[in-house]
């Protein structure tokens, strides 16, 4: 995510941490943890992220990342997140992802961004 050309902000790691708040539209980059099994897959800090309705209505798309070793449960916690918030699910990689992955995200991004505004209903 530091590698792409847009601005990014990281959620806290703890629950003690000064929680993010966002007041813009944005891409949630999700990993998948406990090898995609249910809502285990989540990690607290995207629960505790979209317990916010705001901020969940703000949400445009996921892009998932997981591990090729969880078979079909692969970037699982992006497919759960993306149904619950009824937006899509725009990307998958793996791990830490590689440089085309960089190249295609930044590119679905700048081709998009518009559409997936506009299917928000945001201007």
């Amino acid at each position: 995510m530091e590698q792409l050309p847009f601005p990014s902000e990281r959620l806290p790691l703890f629950p003690k941490d000064e929680p993010l708040t966002v007041d813009y539209p944005y891409i949630l980059f999700i990993p998948t943890y406990g090898a995609g099994v249910g809502d285990a897959s989540v990690p607290p800090q995207v629960k505790r992220f979209l317990k916010e309705p705001a901020i969940r209505e703000l949400c445009v798309g996921i892009i998932g990342a997981g591990n090729l070793n969880f078979g079909e449960k692969y970037a699982a916690a992006g497919d759960i997140v993306a149904k619950r918030l009824t937006v899509p699910v725009l990307y998958r990689f793996e791990l830490r992802g590689t440089a085309s992955d960089l190249v295609e995200v930044t590119a679905g991004i700048n081709n998009n961004w518009a559409k997936l505004l506009s299917m928000k209903g945001i201007k």
